[in-house]
């Protein structure tokens, strides 16, 4: 795996392409095309994603993320690890009314980063990358992109500093599940609720999960190494979060009896 520590995002042309999660208008940041633009802080600064199911996850966030949400992976072929944030309906379970984030919840640093993010521009260098079309991107700005010309501003600045690590932190993610998929860890499975009065419990998520008896079939030198890269804590970590499920469940209920 690369080292990142010494990269640092750059301002040059580069190929912005394929579909990119919550960015609606993905655009290289220039100075010479966005020099003018900024961004102010929304009123309501989730509402993007109140529809959403899921959000992205980086290894490093499971210790935090465990206590809210269930984490899963996308699929057994190609797995990355994602926040559950709704059950059953497109309805994030913790936006609310006024498109703030449950303050008692952890906030996965994809979103964080919004509306920024990194793409490659070789295999050594990233380019910034904003949403055109995010709420937050303003032509009269609180915080400009860009001051003396073409220099970041400090908040810009400060913005590609995180998402830089949130892009190490990804790619150390990638070779975290790759390692899980060679010792085939990941298995599927079906999470199911029994409404109050119901005579069966009913499927609410299908999803990708790591495969507890797998791991206990693994040889003891495997299993040692997993700990000595501390990967077999975080195993645990998104094992343990599953039953979140139940948690998300009874977050769905009260919501909708309040809303009652």
């Amino acid at each position: 795996m690369q080292d990142m520590a010494q990269e640092r995002p750059e301002f040059s042309t580069v190929q912005v392409s394929g579909n990119m999660f919550l960015y609606e208008k993905p655009e290289l940041l220039t100075a010479e095309t966005h020099g003018d633009l900024g961004f102010t802080p929304p009123e309501r600064p989730f509402d993007h994603v109140r529809d959403a199911r899921a959000v992205p996850l980086n290894m490093n966030e499971f210790g935090s993320a465990q206590r809210h949400y269930p984490i899963i992976f996308t699929n057994i072929e190609e797995p990355r690890p994602l926040a559950i944030t709704a059950v059953i309906d497109d309805e994030n379970l913790f936006v609310d009314e006024q498109g703030e984030w449950d303050p008692m919840a952890y906030i996965p640093s994809y979103l964080r980063c919004y509306p920024f993010t990194l793409v490659p521009k070789n295999e050594e260098q990233l380019a910034i990358v904003f949403d055109r079309a995010a709420a937050s991107v303003s032509e009269r700005p609180t915080y400009p992109f860009f001051v003396d010309g073409d220099q970041p501003s400090p908040q810009t600045q400060s913005m590609m500093d995180f998402c830089a690590a949130h892009e190490r932190e990804r790619r150390i993610t990638v070779d975290f599940c790759n390692q899980l998929k060679e010792l085939d860890l990941l298995a599927p499975y079906r999470s199911t609720h029994k409404p109050e009065g119901a005579e069966e419990a009913l499927p609410i998520a299908d999803y990708v999960s790591i495969n507890v008896e797998k791991l206990n079939e693994l040889p003891s030198d495997t299993v040692f190494d997993l700990h000595k890269t501390g990967r077999l804590v975080h195993i645990y970590m998104q094992v343990y979060s599953i039953e979140n499920f139940r948690h998300l469940m009874a977050r769905r209920e009260q919501r909708k009896r309040l809303a009652a």
